[in-house]
């Protein structure tokens, strides 16, 4: 399989050096390659928002770097988390007085690397706390919601926090904000066909031509359960209806929806599974404003979606339509 690249090991060096040179007014390499900074800091006493994963699902989270988003992203290798050493590294590059938030998505790797960095952090004194983020339904039950896995619905996360820390939310504030989006967002997944990984060159699952993933995971893990691909209206209820089995919304309530593309499916396809939740969602006299429709958080070029809710409150939804300054986060109206 085809991959463009100068060598596999330096594919996330040669990413971010372009990333920074072409977006020179927002981004900043740090004293570490793999540590991308805020360019500008307007308020450099607000609350930082910051968070490490791993490279490869573009342009989560590296893309969102810049005001109104996060601070900095502690980039890992391919699919890979960040050390604990680099991300203290990052941490101390961004901290503020007024404290730093780490946003972590509850992967296994991430979890353990985070949470190291943000305990030695606070040896040295530091005002560091961890956030966890997971939203994936498919991955653990109701009622442990604790053990499920971060997906696409963590962009409310980011961008909400992001929002109201330039609006100068104390450290306290922001993170029970934090737990509030998180309790409040639900996401479910489905794949169509593999990605590449570009670490093997091999595709990272196979499947039928006719049946389809439901809730494979960001680094190419199995779904939990397969089904006939159909029409995209079916496809479509199906996932609304094991949501809202998970998370009641009342009639008149208001949602956020995103529709994340998996890398590999196109805009007409999103569009069109956008149209399809609308039309769910208005049968249930369910209100849906501000959508989010694009692919943020990849899996290489897998081709499939996922459909994540999000029931905001009012301050919510005002910081989730704040203005903000980053490479590829899109505007939101």
């Amino acid at each position: 399989m085809k991959k463009l690249y100068n060598t596999k090991n330096a594919m996330p060096d040669d990413m971010i050096d372009g990333f920074v040179q072409a977006y020179p007014n927002i981004v900043k390499k740090g004293k570490n390659n793999r540590i991308v900074l805020r360019t500008k800091q307007k308020d450099p006493e607000k609350v930082s928002l910051i968070i490490g994963n791993g490279s490869g699902h573009e342009p989560i989270a590296m893309g969102f770097v810049g005001e109104g988003i996060l601070d900095a992203n502690i980039v890992g290798d391919v699919f890979t988390a960040p050390s604990s050493d680099l991300i203290l590294e990052g941490i101390k590059e961004s901290y503020s007085k007024s404290g730093t938030i780490l946003l972590i998505s509850r992967h296994e790797g991430d979890v353990i690397n985070g949470k190291a960095a943000c305990l030695d952090a606070q040896d040295e004194g530091m005002d560091v706390r961890p956030l966890l983020m997971y939203d994936d339904i498919s991955s653990a039950p109701k009622g442990h919601e604790e053990d499920r896995r971060g997906a696409a619905g963590t962009i409310f996360i980011y961008k909400i926090l992001g929002a109201a820390a330039e609006d100068n939310m104390t450290i306290d504030e922001l993170m029970m904000l934090g737990e509030r989006v998180r309790s409040n967002t639900r996401t479910l997944g489905v794949a169509i066909n593999s990605g590449i990984s570009p670490i093997t060159n091999e595709e990272m699952f196979s499947l039928p031509k006719d049946e389809v993933f439901i809730g494979m995971g960001v680094h190419g893990e199995p779904g939990v359960a397969r089904r006939k691909l159909g029409a995209v209206n079916d496809l479509v209820s199906f996932m609304m209806d094991r949501i809202l089995e998970d998370k009641e919304i009342k009639p008149e309530n208001n949602v956020i929806v995103l529709i994340n593309g998996m890398g590999g499916t196109t805009l007409m396809e999103l569009y069109s599974v956008f149209n399809e939740v609308s039309i769910y969602l208005k049968n249930k006299k369910i209100f849906n404003s501000s959508p989010m429709i694009g692919s943020f958080s990849t899996t290489q070029e897998t081709a499939g979606f996922s459909i994540s809710i999000l029931i905001p409150d009012e301050i919510m939804l005002k910081f989730w339509r704040a203005p903000h300054s980053s490479p590829n986060f899109p505007l939101i109206l």
